[in-house]
């Protein structure tokens, strides 16, 4: 992950210690959704089960105590529970594979044996205790679809060679996705998030959008009426949290 300017913003509620720092739960949270994603890569997987597999892990979380589950065990059921609902099936034997890897670098492939089988076996009863847990509702409305809108209407309604020097929607991609590092997909709507990371990219490359028809009217209130200016700053503000920790964490 590209690192950003750093930011004196605090760290959002529940993401710091009582010495100010930032507690050892958020940096464990980071690299397992980092982890997610990057077997995401490893295992074929498109952006929306990566995605999905990123948000079951954070709502599991947000239920139950990460002292109590081991955090890699229930992000390879979160990857392998997405692929189900994504409808982008699997191998719990790859799965396996990409964590053990991972997890031992160099190390060869796992033998089907006995360790094998219980790893597996593991897998498969904490995807049942997810669905218990989250009541089976494993299925969620993504920023995705809302930031491609945004970005052809955006694309149509600035200047043609502005947009083709800056990297505009690659940027605003890239957010997204980092986005996941935390929980921002269960505390902010899909729309609010897609508007938030575009901002963002425009700030980035210091591109402006030219002035609307409405001038009492922001450019980002066109796509999401319901967005207010401090919803819109406390999503940025947390977008830059994600690359201040990432540095931390490096």
């Amino acid at each position: 992950m590209d690192s950003e300017a750093g930011s004196s913003l605090r760290p959002a509620k529940g993401h710091v210690d009582s010495s100010g720092k930032v507690s050892s739960q958020t940096k464990t949270h980071f690299k397992v959704s980092r982890f997610i994603m990057e077997a995401g890569v490893k295992l074929g997987m498109q952006s929306i089960p990566v995605a999905t597999a990123c948000t079951i892990y954070h709502k599991f979380f947000c239920e139950t105590s990460l002292d109590t589950y081991d955090p890699y065990l229930v992000a390879m059921s979160a990857i392998y529970l997405a692929g189900k609902v994504e409808e982008q099936h699997l191998r719990t034997r790859d799965i396996i594979n990409v964590t053990h890897r991972h997890l031992n670098p160099g190390s060869d492939p796992l033998e089907l044996d006995v360790h094998f089988w219980e790893m597996r076996d593991s897998v498969v009863q904490c995807e049942m205790l997810m669905l218990r847990l989250l009541h089976f509702k494993v299925s969620f409305q993504h920023p995705h679809k809302y930031l491609l809108h945004y970005l052809v209407s955006l694309k149509n309604w600035m200047n043609r060679h502005c947009w083709d020097r800056t990297p505009i929607a690659q940027a605003a991609w890239a957010l997204l996705r980092d986005s996941y590092h935390q929980d921002l997909c269960l505390r902010y709507e899909a729309q609010h998030i897609a508007v938030a990371v575009l901002h963002f990219a425009l700030q980035c490359y210091g591109v402006e959008v030219p002035a609307d028809v409405e001038p009492e009217k922001q450019w980002w209130q066109v796509f999401s009426e319901s967005l207010t200016k401090p919803v819109l700053h406390s999503i940025i503000s947390e977008l830059l949290q994600i690359y201040t920790l990432d540095t931390e964490i490096s």
